[in-house]
């Protein structure tokens, strides 16, 4: 079975002095559902770089949780382990998904800024686009409206905020919705995966 490695959000736990990585248990399920076996990556960044080096995976997911450092969150190892991972995806050709805050900070890797939304959070809403009308769970306060090249819009709400973007030519994709919260999964985010990890 082909590997596909997830990140993983940072939870601060004050009372014993812990950085604690962590992933809700349907991440993996959705990733064995989609056919692959699911390698969770600490966010320390040489640990994730080798892991990437070593393990050579058919894909990589940057999943959910934790805002950009740049845009009030408290994980800036995160944001460095994915900017890490990206370059190495890059370089390497290896397929790329990135859900929520995954896709935010292939947003924000690109250049493009984000920006405080309203009624974004626990709701769903159409979408409209490349990938044709659907209805997504939305769970974010931050998001973006423009991209710059070679980022290609693919999917938007009534209001603006962009919830799909892909890089076609390197094999990058981006969502905000998490198909992982979707019960039971949709196919379509499972054949989306499959066509882009192979």
């Amino acid at each position: 079975m082909k590997i596909v490695l997830y990140t993983q959000r940072v939870e601060i736990v004050a009372g014993y002095e812990e950085r604690r990585d962590c992933a809700d248990q349907n991440i993996p399920r959705f990733i064995k559902a989609c056919g692959y076996l699911p390698v969770p990556v600490p966010n320390v960044r040489s640990i994730a770089g080798q892991m990437v080096r070593q393990m050579q995976p058919a894909g990589i997911i940057l999943t959910g949780g934790n805002s950009l450092l740049k845009y009030g969150g408290d994980a800036p190892e995160r944001d460095e382990t994915e900017k890490a991972i990206l370059d190495l995806a890059l370089e390497r050709r290896i397929p790329v998904y990135g859900f929520c805050r995954g896709m935010q900070i292939i947003l924000d890797y690109f250049g493009c800024t984000l920006q405080q939304v309203q009624g974004h959070v626990a709701v769903r809403h159409g979408i409209d686009g490349i990938l044709g009308a659907l209805e997504v769970n939305s769970f974010h306060n931050q998001a973006c409206k423009e991209v710059n090249p070679p980022l290609e819009v693919l999917a938007q709400t009534e209001d603006g905020v962009i919830e799909a973007v892909c890089y076609r030519e390197k094999h990058i994709l981006g969502t905000m919705w998490h198909p992982e919260r979707e019960e039971p999964f949709c196919d379509s985010d499972i054949q989306r995966i499959q066509k882009l990890f192979g």
